[in-house]
């Protein structure tokens, strides 16, 4: 997820038991006597057995719910990071591919993608969107048919924390130190669990597209780590296309086609056919009329009425933004005549405006704030009664800490971004493959930046755009879940 502050409120749900006695790690050996109390907090790793059916096949699995070490220059331990990991029974650990997944925020846990798209345990919240009766069930779309998979919680999300909480900011916080340490915790994973010869695979939501491109150099140039794919769902890539933007004639005409998909979704005639000719005139027409003088008389009327038309809204609201309507004005008056605010992250989805008379958003997110904050107490219950990670600790969903302290230009001067990266990526690791999935009504990282952007590399023959029904969290939707993940697996090598 993109969280709250750098925008507005923010990228990323009974129980049935998988089968299997749960059988508990020995302890790790005794934590650094200068580690913080809330280290000791943190219980020793727990391995649990368990099988899950997945097309018509069981897959038997080893789970673990522990934590692994960062350390500094002198060897002392700076933080204790948890992760949860799924590995595949009697496969040949130098042959499986293995997958890094992390979500976003900054400050973001990684249960959203874990109970939401790939983990072997999904959080159902039924066709009603209802947090408060979600349930966990079995994932027959679970990435472990193809990949095993290692979940991670960055430090001060999740479970996991730094050994001196007021020294984090200055040492994981941040664009650059942020990639380091997940870099350096994806290496030891790795060289502990003898899969140095594992083809490598990363997976990121949100902030985790561009997080996914900073690990994947870091990875290579401080590491030797090679990877064969990574996957970006709903990615921020370039900061400078979201944060400070608006009334950018530019990154107006790339959102124009989610706007308009929101309003085709809302009059129930959606079709992906529509959108190049929709894409078509925001590149043209619509971009050439931004950049140009402002219209005037009757020219002023017919275009402001056309765009009006497109994406739903009042054409004096569109007349008073010259076009380019913010995201924020999108949300509240998109439905106002229903009473209703749409959320950021997918505009299908709204909930009654609780301050109409207000002209400013001062809601939470129908999304972020609504129904999938039920992933951390999911979670929780998840770690504690089926993987045995019994801890009184609170799983951090959304830390707004993380996000407030958050520094944006440890990588360098301006705003962060990733396509550099992935250019540099795709230039010197000829087998690495690139899939980037977009809900078509996600308003806050609307595909049509990222469209944009992977149009214009070199050679674009190993990169993929993939559009799916919904938003920002396009695998809450079954339909969307299950295109995502057969397209994730044609990344892969086929199982052997």
């Amino acid at each position: 997820m993109i969280a709250i502050c750098r925008l507005t409120s923010c990228c990323a749900l009974g129980f049935l038991l998988l089968l299997g006695p749960v059988a508990r790690a020995e302890d790790p050996p005794a934590k650094p006597e200068h580690a913080s109390a809330l280290l000791a907090m943190l219980p020793a790793d727990s391995v649990t057995q368990h099988t899950i059916d997945v097309a018509g096949r069981k897959l038997a699995y080893t789970a673990t719910a522990g934590t692994l070490p960062l350390r500094d220059d002198k060897g002392e331990q700076t933080a204790s990071v948890f992760y949860t990991a799924y590995v595949l029974n009697g496969a040949k650990a130098g042959e499986r591919p293995i997958t890094f997944a992390f979500n976003g925020g900054p400050g973001a846990g990684s249960a959203y993608l874990q109970l939401g798209l790939a983990g072997p345990t999904r959080l159902d919240f039924g066709g009603g969107l209802d947090g408060a009766h979600a349930t966990l069930v079995d994932n027959p779309e679970t990435w472990l048919d193809f990949t095993d998979l290692v979940f991670i919680d960055p430090v001060g999300t999740g479970y996991s924390l730094a050994a001196k909480p007021d020294q984090a900011p200055k040492q994981f916080w941040g664009v650059r130190q942020d990639a380091d340490s997940l870099a350096k915790l994806v290496s030891l994973y790795l060289v502990r669990n003898g899969r140095t010869g594992s083809p490598k695979y990363l997976l990121g939501e949100s902030y985790g597209g561009l997080r996914a491109a900073k690990v994947a150099s870091a990875l290579q140039s401080e590491h030797g780590v090679i990877l064969s794919g990574i996957t970006m769902v709903s990615p921020l890539i370039e900061a400078n296309m979201l944060f400070g933007a608006e009334g950018n004639p530019l990154i107006a005409a790339l959102r124009l086609p989610s706007f308009a998909a929101a309003e085709l979704v809302r009059q129930g005639s959606f079709s992906p056919d529509k959108l190049p000719a929709i894409e078509q005139f925001a590149e043209g027409e619509y971009l050439s009329t931004l950049v140009a003088k402002p219209l005037t008389g009757a020219a002023a009327d017919a275009f402001y009425g056309k765009v009006a038309e497109l994406i739903g809204l009042p054409k004096p609201l569109v007349a008073q933004y010259r076009g380019m309507v913010p995201i924020d004005a999108m949300a509240k008056h998109f439905r106002e005549q229903d009473g209703e605010v749409v959320s950021l992250y997918d505009a299908s989805l709204a909930q009654p405006d609780p301050f109409p008379d207000s002209e400013r958003t001062r809601q939470d997110d129908p999304v972020l704030g609504g129904f999938t904050r039920s992933f951390a107490s999911a979670f929780a219950g998840y770690a504690r009664e089926q993987l045995g990670f019994k801890t009184d600790l609170d799983y951090r969903l959304l830390a707004n800490d993380v996000n407030e302290k958050w520094d944006w230009h440890s990588d360098g001067p301006g705003q962060p971004g990733g396509i550099e990266d992935i250019r540099q990526l795709l230039a010197l690791d000829p087998s690495l493959k690139l899939l980037v999935a977009h809900g078509y009504t996600d308003l806050l990282t609307a595909y049509g930046i990222d469209k944009y952007l992977l149009d214009h590399l070199p050679d674009p023959s190993r990169v993929q755009l993939k559009l799916y029904p919904g938003g920002h969290m396009l695998y809450v939707g079954s339909d969307a879940r299950k295109a995502l993940t057969q397209d994730a697996r044609a990344l892969y090598p086929a199982p052997k």
